[in-house]
């Protein structure tokens, strides 16, 4: 393989690669492909293909630096199993053979370095060749057991570059690994990893300190017993905490404090890492000494959580979550609930403060995982007939109570505006999840809410979690569905940058899907549940269910973009359009007469009997008027105008001083105008003809209607009245005479409607009837007259036998 064609083949390698957990036909296939390419032994006198699959493998590692290794490690381990109980281990001598040969190219490499003009380049490919070691030492550390010698002078790596430290990280979690595994190493050599992992954790900043405390841990529990050695680190930077606390009570403004902030940060952070790994009560560590080091530890920690520097309390609070993962029952204690529960719940607290929280949270729960997998793997090999269920039950015990105590705190962290707290949030409940600790019906809602996050990442991630519950628990979904889609409408609040702008429920990109197409797709399998569910979504259309007029136009939006597959979907959510517009229409309508009657007696004086009736009867008479059919009126057009403008004159004189009626008339009205836009939607989108509607019925059996839509391209869901009532927030402003007009108007044409709601036959001649015309005329002039095309059904109906053009509930149809 010639060099230039490098980049492309390794390009390929990442794409394939990332497909690793894929369903089972791609998965083999992608063991397959690599187990050929990487992991098929290279006869030992080909040292160019050998050169070349090292140079492959390092620079695939190299470009997944950013997005992580987990599928290296998946594919190792995939191909090492499936070899486990074979004679023949082709996989496990083709790894020994990259091992052996990455080593060598790790000390090529460093040769290399003194030269000035690839520098750079061999830098670079040190560090994934040292990558790439430790991810081999991650699935079998044994392999590296005789090179641990060889990679030990690395941490002393002089480090200028951001490879120079990733060098000397990875590097310390190699030997963390491997040193245990060592028969006999020798006295001097690790003698010397101690003393350069403790030179590197006073040297160096929080990333080196945290690997090199680990690997220290490693050396002395596991191997060395060196307990004397750690004890002194931990009291030196134990000893100027304590110092810098008594300072920092006497005098809080001091000037010393300042000086020795970055002593401060570092103790802070390294106190808690060394608590993190190391047991300091054992009598190994303190002696015969009473004092209770984990709280004296705690103590310290919460009080420079309420420090005023924000640094501080970051590091303090990073601290405490190193203390925990070896103490995980000091977060029980009140001060530890207040602490973290504050963070989260306050709206007002900083950013970085949350996250770190929920980091906290996120680690404790990646180490309990990785020690039960480590414990029941120890099982297995030390005594089968154990009951390892029991063993499991007492350490998950721990992690449930504790997650019982942060859970709501950390839901609620979902409606944040800052993603990082969001994608935070949902880590620790994806793997409070897939640890089975909590019941995860209480999770669905949030769930379903994160799925309508912008970052795709996140949604996935919501979604797959979503899939895991519905395969175990079939029908939490569908029972937390319409919870779950107020819940998104709260999330989309939040994140909703401007707030002057209505949210809305479809992305915005070329795609105008519904924020909630992943729950209607997996609801609307089963007939029952997706009918349920659609008729609790158009109930809260009803004027009696009080909902706030943008969540109806967020539902409105997801019911108009939702992925309806059948014809049957749609005509159902039209059917019950027409049933509660019967219903809620007649009651907006009554509601409103009633309120201008009884405040128009309250508003006349107190006059003689005669002047009241007469009052009374020529304001009921104006009413009248206005209330008459208007197809009772003679049909000419040059009238029309005119007696329009005398009936809205007419109600204009009704109308109470007291302008409530009005606002709530016009609030309640959006409901009704939304599923009025939302039928009319959905017609052209599917180009329905009036009669198809007409003629659905929900008993019919599915097969009837089990037809696949015809979607019409371009249709657009846009109700204009809904988004200038948002925008112009007619419900806090104040009313005008014009404001007033247009709403007496919007009352008439919903009066007209209502008269017409039922479409007539059509007349003997094939004339529309007065009656569809009137109907046809209150639809447009309520949708907004010169409206856009979606807003009128203009297409014609290939599935059924006529072509509609009205833009009316009903319609009729042309001969």
């Amino acid at each position: 393989i010639e060099q230039p064609t490098f980049p492309k083949i390794t390009e390929m390698c990442v794409k394939m690669i990332r497909r690793v957990n894929d369903e089972e036909g791609i998965k083999k296939l992608v063991n397959e492909t690599f187990q050929k390419l990487w992991f098929t032994p290279t006869p030992h006198h080909d040292k160019e293909a050998m050169t070349r699959k090292i140079l492959n493998i390092t620079d695939v590692v190299a470009a997944c630096r950013d997005t992580g290794y987990d599928w290296f490690e998946q594919l190792l381990q995939n191909l090492l199993k499936s070899e486990e109980d074979a004679s023949y281990k082709p996989v496990k001598k083709a790894c020994t053979q990259l091992v052996d040969n990455l080593v060598e190219h790790i000390l090529k490499y460093e040769e290399s370095l003194s030269d000035s003009d690839n520098k750079g380049v061999n830098s670079g490919r040190l560090v994934a060749c040292i990558t790439t070691l430790f991810l081999f030492s991650k699935i079998r550390p044994q392999l590296m057991v005789k090179h641990a010698m060889t990679m030990q002078p690395y941490l002393t790596t002089k480090c200028s570059t951001q490879n120079d430290f990733m060098v000397i990280c990875n590097v310390a979690k190699i030997l963390e690994l491997v040193v245990p595994l060592m028969e006999h190493p020798s006295e001097t050599f690790l003698a010397t990893i101690e003393e350069d992992l403790m030179k590197l954790i006073i040297k160096y900043g929080m990333t080196v300190v945290q690997h090199c405390v680990s690997c220290l841990g490693a050396v002395v529990n596991k191997v060395t017993q060196n307990y004397k050695f750690v004890w002194a680190c931990f009291n030196r930077y134990y000893g100027a905490l304590s110092k810098l606390k008594n300072q920092h009570q006497e005098d809080p403004n001091s000037t010393i404090l300042t000086a020795n902030k970055p002593a401060l940060l570092r103790s802070l952070f390294t106190v808690g890492a060394l608590c993190r790994h190391f047991d300091f009560d054992q009598e190994d560590f303190k002696g015969n000494s009473k004092v209770n080091i984990k709280d004296k530890v705690l103590e310290l920690l919460m009080y420079f959580t309420k420090h005023s520097d924000e640094e501080v309390q970051t590091k303090a609070i990073i601290g405490l979550g190193f203390a925990f993962i070896q103490h995980p029952s000091l977060m029980f204690e009140q001060e530890v609930k207040t602490l973290y529960n504050s963070i989260l719940s306050d709206k007002n607290c900083s950013v970085n403060l949350k996250i770190q929280v929920l980091k906290n949270l996120q680690t404790y729960l990646q180490e309990e995982d990785t020690r039960m997998q480590q414990a029941d793997r120890d099982w297995k090999k030390v005594a089968k007939q154990e009951d390892l269920k029991e063993m499991g039950d007492i350490s998950s015990g721990m992690s449930s109570s504790i997650m019982q105590l942060y859970l709501k705190q950390v839901l609620e962290a979902f409606f944040h505006n800052q993603s990082s707290v969001r994608h935070f949030a949902l880590n620790v409940i994806a793997l409070t999840l897939n640890q089975g600790l909590i019941h995860p019906v209480q999770c669905v809602p949030y769930l379903i809410a994160m799925g309508t996050d912008p970052e795709p990442s996140m949604r996935n991630k919501a979604d797959q979690q979503l899939v895991e519950i519905d395969k175990k628990y079939a029908g939490f979904i569908h029972m937390k569905a319409v919870a779950g889609m107020k819940m998104s409408y709260q999330v989309q609040q939040a994140i909703n940058t401007c707030p002057k702008d209505p949210v809305r429920g479809f992305r915005h990109d070329e795609s105008s899907s519904a924020l909630c197409s992943h729950l209607y797709s997996m609801i609307r399998g089963n007939r029952q549940h997706r009918r349920a569910f659609l008729i609790s979504l158009l109930n809260l259309f009803d004027d009696t269910a009080k909902t706030e007029v943008n969540m109806l136009l967020y539902i409105a939006d997801n019911l108009a973009c939702f992925p309806y597959q059948t014809q049957e979907e749609p005509l159902f959510i039209m059917h019950h359009i027409d049933i509660t517009l019967s219903v809620s229409g007649s009651n907006l309508l009554q509601s409103f007469k009633e309120s201008m009657v009884k405040d128009k007696k309250k508003e006349r004086k107190p006059s003689s009997d005669e002047e009241s009736e007469s009052d009374s009867n020529s304001g009921s008479e104006s009413e009248e008027e206005a209330s008459k059919p208007r197809r009772l009126r003679k049909r000419v057009d040059s009238d029309s105008d005119s007696d329009e403008e005398n009936d809205i004159n007419a109600v204009m004189k009704c109308l109470p001083e007291n302008s409530a009626p009005l606002i709530e008339f016009a609030n309640v009205s959006q409901g009704i105008l939304l599923l009025l836009m939302l039928k009319q939607h959905l017609k052209n989108l599917c180009g329905f003809s009036d009669s198809k509607i007409q003629k659905y019925s929900p008993s019919e059996s599915a097969k009837v209607y089990d037809k696949a839509i015809n979607r019409k391209t371009g249709v657009h869901f846009h109700p204009k009245q809904t988004l200038d009532f948002l925008r112009s927030d007619m419900a806090n402003s104040k009313i005008t005479e014009e404001v007033k007009r247009s709403i007496v108007k919007q009352y008439l044409d919903f009066k007209l409607l209502m008269e017409h709601l039922d479409p007539d036959e059509e007349e003997e001649d094939g004339e529309v009837s007065a009656s569809t015309n009137a109907r046809n005329k209150a639809i447009t002039s309520l949708l907004g007259g010169g409206s856009p095309k979606n807003n009128a059904a203009e297409t014609e109906d290939d599935e059924s036998d006529g072509e509609d053009r009205g833009g009316g509930t009903s319609g009729v149809r042309r001969r």
